[in-house]
C-alpha cells in the first residue's frame, strides 16, 4: 500500500471469524475460559486480523458484519442459503465478543439488519474508492465482483498470512471476463453454497463462453438461435430463475450505510487492546501487537 496516500482495509468479519473457529473446533479446541465462553473463533480472529495490518500496513480500517439470516435475498428467494446450518453452539457467544474485541482496537463495527456484510463492504469500499485505495479481505470470492481500479480483493488462503490479492487484471487473467460479469456468471451457474440454481444443467465453463462471447445475460438472450439446442431450451426453461438468480448474485452498493474515512483512521492504543485480552484470557497474543510497533 502506498505509503503517502489513504489505504482503507475492510475486513469481512463473519469470513474470519467462521474460519478461524473451523480451523481449531474440529480438534475440540474451543478455548473456554474462566467464564465459561468459548473464544477460539475470536483469538484466531485476532491473528488474521493482526497478521493482515501487518502485512497491509492500512492507514484506515473497519470490519463488515452479517446481522442475522434474514435479508432482502431471503424475501426474494425463500432457499436462499437455506443449506445452512444454524452456527455451532460454541460460536454463538463469540459473535458480540469479537465485536468488543474489534471496539478495543477502535475500528468500526459495521452491519445493517436486512443486508448481508457483502453489501455493506461495497457500499463502504464504492464510496471510499473516491479518496482511498480499498483492500477487501475476505475468504469468499463472491466479493471479486467489486474490483476496479480503486479496490482490490485479498483472498484469505489455508494459515496465517497466505493471500491471494487480485486486482481487475489479475481477475481478468484468471476468468476471462470482468469482475462486474461474475453477478451474470453466477446467474447461470448459480451457487452451491448460497443455494440458488442458476440454469440448470449450465456449468461455469458454458457460462464463461457465453460471457466472453456476448458479454452479459441481455446479450445471450438476444442470440438464443446461435446457441446449442440443448443450451437455448435449458435456459428457455429457467429464464425466471436465471433473472432471479442475478439479483440473488449482486452486491447491492447502494445500502443505507456510513463509514466516513476519518472515522476509521487506524491507531491502536495498546493498553486498551492489552485490557482487553487479559479481560477475555487470551495469552500469546502480544507477540502479534509487537507487528506493529509503530502503532504502539
Amino acid at each position: 500500500m502506498n505509503e503517502n496516500k489513504s489505504s482503507l482495509l475492510l475486513v469481512d468479519g463473519m469470513a474470519l471469524l467462521f474460519r478461524a473457529y473451523f480451523a481449531t473446533a474440529v480438534s475440540g479446541q474451543f478455548m473456554i475460559n474462566s467464564k465459561g465462553i468459548p473464544t477460539n473463533g475470536v483469538y484466531g480472529f485476532v491473528k488474521h486480523f493482526l497478521t493482515a495490518v501487518s502485512s497491509f500496513s492500512p492507514t484506515h480500517v473497519a470490519v463488515c458484519w452479517d446481522m442475522g439470516s434474514k435479508t432482502f435475498r431471503t424475501e426474494m428467494f425463500d432457499g436462499y442459503k437455506a443449506n445452512r446450518p444454524e452456527a455451532p453452539i460454541e460460536l454463538v457467544p463469540q459473535f458480540d465478543l469479537v465485536k468488543e474485541v474489534v471496539e478495543a482496537f477502535d475500528v468500526p463495527n459495521i452491519g445493517l439488519e436486512g443486508f448481508e456484510a457483502d453489501d455493506c463492504i461495497g457500499t463502504i469500499a464504492k464510496k471510499a474508492s473516491k479518496e482511498a485505495d480499498v483492500f477487501i479481505l475476505t475468504g469468499d470470492q463472491d466479493i471479486l465482483q467489486l474490483l476496479d481500479d480503486k479496490i482490490s480483493v485479498i483472498l484469505l488462503q489455508k494459515g496465517y498470512g497466505n493471500y491471494l490479492v487480485h486486482t481487475t487484471e489479475t481477475f481478468y487473467e484468471e476468468k476471462g471476463i470482468t469482475p462486474k460479469q461474475i453477478i451474470d456468471l453466477k446467474a447461470f451457474m448459480g451457487d452451491t453454497s448460497d443455494n440458488y440454481p442458476g440454469v440448470k444443467g449450465i456449468g461455469e465453463k458454458t457460462a464463461l463462453k457465453l460471457l466472453q462471447q456476448y458479454e452479459h445475460i441481455e446479450g445471450v438472450l438476444e442470440n438464443l438461435e446461435h446457441l446449442t439446442k440443448g443450451q437455448r431450451t435449458k435456459i428457455e426453461q429457467d429464464l425466471e430463475m436465471l433473472h432471479l438468480s442475478r439479483q440473488l448474485a449482486e452486491i447491492k452498493c447502494d445500502v443505507p450505510v456510513e463509514c466516513p474515512l476519518d472515522t476509521a483512521a487506524f491507531s491502536m492504543d495498546r493498553e486498551k487492546v492489552i485490557g482487553k485480552f487479559t479481560e477475555i484470557e487470551f495469552h500469546g497474543l502480544h507477540r502479534f501487537l509487537d507487528l506493529k510497533k509503530e502503532y504502539a
